[in-house]
């Protein structure tokens, strides 16, 4: 298998498909995910021509089951040591959830000032930040997320079943297509990782403020968020970080759900390239 080892000493696990001397798309994913979650994307783009990258986040898949990093800094930081060890350039990166805060910090302190990025996409995004502040009224109380760290050290493999099965595809809405495959893959994903990183991940995407990272960013990004994300809610998520992005563009989408990216692929991926080529 495919690893960089980061200056930390933590491995981190890519996969990279395709011509290497075709435009890459670099994939971020999320919670508690890890790169297989970026199969159908990867897929997609491999067969259009280009170079596809997907990594495991520190701690989750097939990545180091490190004790320390778990933070918005690391992930980013990490995300460039792969980047570095391939020798990506005009690259287009492309995040889901806590992916998409990872790609606005990768973007904003290394892709950027390193000349490696081209575009970026925010994909049902954690930016700019998900908890409620004095600053952030609009946010999710603390005690949602203290719900989340509860649940998950009381019985992860429990919480692993109940989030895919319910809010995560939007599987708890009326008339809803249920497809138990999807449920099994994000329990397999989860599983895999650790549950110390997890655990930790909660607060990195839950309490990052990353709003200095949207303004920093100048790239061409796309923003795009279902109208029914029950995980990262768009009022407090995309509809704010529109408006602190200097070339962003905003396409949000009635009734799909976090977990559109897999879901409606199909209307995902043909966005995602339109971008990609425009």
């Amino acid at each position: 298998m495919n690893y960089v080892t980061t200056k930390d000493g933590t491995q981190i696990f890519y996969k990279d498909w395709g011509p290497k001397d075709a435009q890459p798309i670099v994939f971020h994913h999320g919670w508690p995910l890890s790169s297989d979650d970026w199969d159908t994307q990867m897929l997609f783009f491999v067969q259009h021509g280009y170079r596809v990258v997907a990594h495991d986040r520190r701690g989750h898949g097939r990545s180091s089951q490190v004790s320390e990093g778990h933070d918005m800094d690391h992930y980013a930081a990490d995300a460039f040591a792969v980047v570095e060890a391939l020798n990506l350039r005009n690259a287009v990166h492309i995040g889901h959830s806590t992916g998409g805060g990872e790609v606005a910090r990768y973007v904003a302190k290394h892709g950027q000032p390193s000349g490696r990025v081209a575009k970026a996409v925010l994909v049902s995004a954690v930016t700019p930040l998900m908890v409620k502040t004095h600053s952030n009224p609009e946010g999710l109380p603390l005690s949602v997320f203290d719900g989340f760290r509860q649940a998950l050290a009381a019985n992860r493999a429990q919480f692993f079943v109940d989030v895919p099965t319910g809010p995560f595809y939007g599987f708890n809405r009326p008339g809803a297509t249920v497809h138990p495959g999807v449920i099994q893959n994000w329990w397999r994903q989860g599983m895999t990782g650790s549950a110390k990183a997890h655990y930790e991940g909660i607060k990195a995407f839950s309490e990052t403020d990353q709003t200095d990272d949207l303004r920093d960013i100048t790239v061409p990004t796309l923003v795009l968020h279902g109208e029914d994300d029950q995980i990262v809610p768009i009022a407090d998520s995309a509809r704010k970080s529109i408006k602190l992005l200097k070339n962003g563009t905003l396409k949000t989408y009635p009734s799909f759900s976090h977990g559109m990216l897999t879901v409606n692929a199909e209307t995902l991926n043909a966005d995602l390239l339109a971008f990609v080529r425009a």
